[in-house]
């Protein structure tokens, strides 16, 4: 199947999904899945729509979910990387992704957090997370010389290339990462990213934080790009500073943008329609959640 068209040069009307996360701790009792506001704002501010990727669907369903839609945001949570319905869903885009670019027709992902483990789970084909003192800390990261010839930065001015090396703008929030002992140690890993930066936590432990393939327009950060502009919890070290929210902005405008280069579509105007995260309430949470809301899925009693 490729209905893909390259009568354009961008697609103006992008639609990019964002796969859906299982519910944790009171909101299980309500509904399986969800998907968080902060990455729907995140995206639809750099002018994209957004469609929520539903889990517990068959392969069938997602490739036409696939061939329908311009890119994929993987986000970030906290569930098994191997056996957890997330991951199988997640695989199977990561499969028609690729073999999709190799035919020509440009499809991008995004990882964020658990959604950049994923990935790299994925191409190792082995989870190799370690723990890691990381959870709740604004960081600067230390790019390696890959930086020069990323997609990623490229139009990032010189400037806040040098503050987000200077300055802490960057919020982890996660407890395990891929080392860079392990992703060195790796040569999947090696031959098929790009290492972009690199962080380390309060114990001296050095992990991957930003990476891109190189054959491919697949990206990931172990930090949170659009926790600048979203997370509003005061526990949480999402620096909200002028420059940090730069960085969320441009950020998503790279992605956005990778995704405006994809044509696939869906068949029929009412299908699209329907598709679209417009079509459901989010559910306000306030401080109960980092998300402060979120769009619930799979109900229970449905």
């Amino acid at each position: 199947m490729n209905r893909h068209t390259k009568t354009r040069t961008l697609n103006d009307r992008p639609i990019i999904g964002i796969l859906a996360q299982h519910t944790v701790d009171g909101l299980s009792k309500v509904a399986k899945t969800y998907v968080a506001s902060t990455y729907v704002k995140y995206l639809e501010s750099a002018g994209s729509r957004v469609t929520a990727i539903r889990l517990y669907l068959t392969e069938s369903e997602y490739e036409k979910t696939f061939y329908s839609i311009n890119g994929i945001l993987l986000p970030g949570g906290a569930v098994d990387l191997q056996m957890s319905e997330f991951a199988r869903v997640a695989g199977i885009f990561y499969r028609l992704a690729k073999e999709a670019c190799d035919q020509g027709d440009y499809f991008p992902i995004w990882g964020t957090c658990l959604g950049h483990q994923l990935l790299m789970t994925l191409t190792a084909g082995e989870n190799l997370l370690s723990r890691t003192d990381s959870e709740n800390v604004a960081l600067p990261l230390v790019f390696t010389d890959a930086t020069k010839s990323c997609k990623m930065f490229k139009d990032f001015p010189a400037e806040m290339m040098r503050v987000l090396s200077d300055k802490p703008l960057t919020g982890n929030f996660h407890r395990y990462s891929l080392t860079l002992q392990a992703f060195e140690g790796n040569e999947k890993l090696r031959s098929f990213y790009r290492l972009i930066s690199t962080n380390t936590d309060r114990q001296g432990v050095t992990f991957v934080s930003t990476i891109e393939a190189f054959r491919y327009p697949i990206y990931g950060t172990q930090w949170h790009p659009e926790a600048n502009r979203y997370f509003w919890k005061e526990s949480l070290e999402a620096p909200h500073c002028p420059l940090g929210v730069r960085v969320s902005y441009l950020l998503a405008e790279f992605f956005v943008n990778e995704a405006r280069r994809n044509f696939h579509h869906f068949e029929k105007k009412e299908e699209e329609e329907s598709a679209l995260i417009d079509q459901h309430m989010p559910k306000f949470l306030g401080d109960k959640s980092s998300f402060r809301s979120v769009y619930l899925f799979d109900l229970l009693g449905d």
